[in-house]
């Protein structure tokens, strides 16, 4: 089932209730691939490299693919994204799974060490360790200058309309959100996906095409739990404030940490376990 926006889909289920079985339609949340095919300048020359292929929930794909590009570091800004256009030479069944971006001209790409990138990414061998010291390279650490603080009581707020806004959950039980506030707690961007690191990009994309600064005093708001890709992408975006509904793992708080990154977990109306940052809490 292709189609841009398409975040649901009917099937026939069977529910069994005690010894009692019936026949009725459900609905679950779509998961596609998506390719992203890079379009660069290399030696005078305008090449194209397949990146990488993820599986994601269609609709606000270029969100998508602008969020996964910054936040890997590949562009530094949007202008460095002259534009995004799904591939028309495709068989039928891949039509709008296919999205090529083409960078500006003059900026500095090396394909090999991106394969080399991404290969290590989604290798199983690699140590913790090894890990945290790859993302240190790409990104600085955060600003803890005191000039921001957020009452525990916004924090405590930050879920109370999510539940309203996340349609896609809402119909299937199976979304994720990502959601940007601002620093008064006032909800400014929400993107579902069935992926959990797809709906962090899909917002980051989302606020960087709508002139949404998310390193300008944001606050995150994740709807499960937090592993260090989800940390390492925040931090790469300058995303000072990350809140999350379930935990983090060792290595996202080891990395939040590193780089001065409120890392907020088990968020509830009356309570919330802060990791580390916890300075720009007041």
């Amino acid at each position: 089932m292709s189609g841009q926006n398409a975040l649901v889909m009917p099937w026939e289920i069977r529910k069994q209730r005690g010894s009692c079985t019936e026949t009725l339609s459900d609905l679950v949340a779509v998961e596609e691939p998506l390719q992203i095919r890079l379009e660069f300048e290399k030696w005078g020359e305008w090449q194209e490299k397949d990146l990488v292929v993820t599986m994601r929930t269609p609709g606000h794909d270029f969100d998508l693919v602008m969020g996964f590009l910054y936040a890997e570091g590949i562009i530094q800004a949007e202008k460095d994204l002259l534009g995004m256009r799904y591939c028309q030479r495709v068989k039928p069944e891949e039509e709008g799974n296919v999205v090529r971006a083409r960078l500006r001209g003059n900026l500095a790409i090396d394909p090999e060490n991106l394969e080399r990138n991404f290969f290590t990414h989604a290798s199983c061998g690699v140590c913790g360790k090894t890990a945290i010291e790859a993302v240190s390279c790409k990104a600085a650490e955060l600003p803890m200058d005191g000039r921001w603080t957020i009452p525990a009581e916004t924090i405590r707020s930050l879920p109370l309309a999510l539940n309203a806004e996340q349609t896609g959950f809402n119909y299937t039980g199976g979304l994720h959100a990502a959601v940007l506030y601002d620093a008064s707690g006032k909800m400014l961007l929400l993107r579902e996906d069935v992926g959990r690191h797809n709906a962090l990009d899909k917002l980051i994309g989302a606020a960087l095409r709508q002139g949404i600064a998310p390193r300008e005093n944001k606050i995150v708001l994740l709807s499960g739990r937090v592993s260090f890709e989800m940390v390492q992408k925040a931090v790469n975006a300058g995303i000072q404030v990350l809140v999350a509904l379930g935990a983090p793992s060792s290595l996202a708080v080891r990395l939040a940490q590193e780089k001065n990154q409120t890392l907020i977990g088990f968020l509830k109306h009356d309570r919330f376990n802060s990791y580390s940052g916890w300075e720009r809490i007041s």
